[in-house]
This record gives structure tokens, C-alpha cells and sequence, in this order.
């Protein structure tokens, strides 16, 4: 049997989980789960599963993208039937495709989208507590989005990461930042090359902050200096708020 690359697209309800990636300490992952039902399935110890990139505990998936190598006969249809056999209610495979061997899932991306939504009134939150991060005080939208204007385009984000010191670079392009009302709802869409670790959730607290009066929204363009750092920007807002919607190619 020849080797065979499987992209899988995924999503999750990321509540009860340790976040995306594998941990030593607790089999409560989403890549671990899928690479313990893969195992069984090939009668392997271990297979390996490469995500498009880690969500943090809490957070969400519409569209999470990982793959995997395996020999084996089996359809492609049947792998897709077998993995969500035995997934829990709260994961599940929605698309499969067999791709060349030199594909890779975070390698290859060519950006991703998050959302992250509010709640913005008093009314209680009853069905979609889950999915929202709670806050009743008034926003200036207006204000969000001229903040967002001067977010948007190639930057330095290295203030808008929890990541200690690393190597790597903290350059990345952010495409567009919409956003809009949607009845009770606050709703932030962001469109970029990558993000950086906890990014997307401390613009959100910038923007935030912004909206409600606490900074202006020129003060932003600051946070690209040299010397800025991470505690100049916003707060972390809560995970249960972000969804990555989806990942291109």
C-alpha cells in the first residue's frame, strides 16, 4: 500500500477542551483525539496530525484544517466515516480530500479568518453563552473602525502577543478587520497572512478599549514602535468569543 496525504476540514466547539494542540499532560485535545481514532484505525501506535495552527483552550472552529499520512485501501469517504464514527458530539470532519505528498496544512496556508463576537447589551445570554464574551457597556463602532483602519496592512505585532522573546518574526499582514452590528451582537472578522500567539484576542482588547472611550483610536498607530510592548496594547479577552472561520490555500 502506498503512502496517501489526507486533508481534513474540522470543527469543534472548543469549551471543554485543552485547545488544538497535543499535550503530554491530558489526552483533552482536539489533534489528540483525532490522532487516537486515526491510530485505531491503521492499527498504528501513533500517527501524526498537523493542524493549520494551535487554538488556544476555549476557542473555536468553522473551519480548522489539518492532514495526516497513512497506507492504506481504504475510500477516501470511508476514512471520513470512520474518523467521525468515533468522535465526541462536540468535533466532527466535514470535508476530506486526498492531497499530493509534499502538502502540508500549516506550511502551505496562505492566510486565515477569525471572528470573534460580543454580546453588547444588558439582556442575558442564554443560548449563546458558549460563543460570546459578555459586554453590556456601549460601544462607539465608529471609533472600532478607525482604530481597525490604522491595525490593518504589514505591521510589527510583536505588542499584540502573549509569546515570550522568540526568534521568529512578528511581521504580519493583516488584510481587513471588519466590523459589524449584527442585533445584539458585536461581531469582529479578521482576514490575514497568519497570526501570532493570543493575537487576535488582544486586538479585540485594544479595540475594546477603543470603543469604549478608554483610548483613541489614533493612539494605536503607538503600539507599531520600536520600543512598544505587549503591556501597551489591550486586554486578553476571553477565548470563548473566537471562532477561526477558515483557512486558505
Amino acid at each position: 500500500m502506498k503512502m496517501r496525504n489526507f486533508k481534513l476540514t474540522i470543527q469543534y466547539e472548543g469549551t471543554r477542551y485543552q485547545g488544538w494542540q497535543r499535550q503530554d499532560s491530558t489526552g483533552n485535545t482536539i489533534q489528540g483525539k483525532l490522532e487516537t481514532i486515526v491510530a485505531k484505525m491503521t492499527g498504528l501506535d501513533f500517527v501524526q496530525m498537523d493542524g493549520s495552527g494551535r487554538t488556544d483552550a476555549g476557542v473555536h472552529a468553522l473551519g480548522q484544517v489539518a492532514n495526516f499520512k497513512i497506507a492504506t485501501d481504504m475510500p477516501v469517504g470511508a476514512v471520513m466515516d470512520y474518523i467521525n464514527q468515533y468522535l465526541p458530539e462536540d468535533i466532527g470532519v466535514i470535508a476530506i480530500q486526498e492531497m499530493p505528498e509534499r502538502f502540508h496544512s500549516r506550511l502551505n496556508a496562505k492566510g486565515k479568518t477569525y471572528r470573534y463576537r460580543i454580546w453588547n447589551t444588558k439582556l442575558p445570554c442564554v443560548f449563546a453563552r458558549r460563543y460570546v464574551y459578555v459586554l453590556p457597556e456601549k460601544l462607539d463602532l465608529d471609533a472600532m473602525r478607525t482604530a481597525a483602519a490604522c491595525l490593518t496592512g504589514k505591521h510589527d505585532f510583536k505588542a499584540f502577543t502573549s509569546s515570550k522573546k522568540s526568534k521568529k518574526s512578528t511581521v504580519r499582514t493583516l488584510e481587513a478587520i471588519a466590523i459589524d452590528r449584527e442585533g445584539s451582537e458585536v461581531v469582529i472578522t479578521y482576514s490575514g497572512d497568519g497570526f501570532l500567539y493570543h493575537m487576535v484576542r488582544i486586538l479585540t482588547g485594544t479595540l475594546i478599549e477603543v470603543g469604549l472611550g478608554q483610548r483613541s483610536p489614533a493612539s494605536v498607530e503607538k503600539l507599531f514602535e520600536k520600543d512598544a510592548t505587549r503591556d501597551l496594547s489591550g486586554a486578553l479577552v476571553p477565548a470563548k468569543g473566537l471562532c477561526l472561520v477558515e483557512v486558505r490555500y
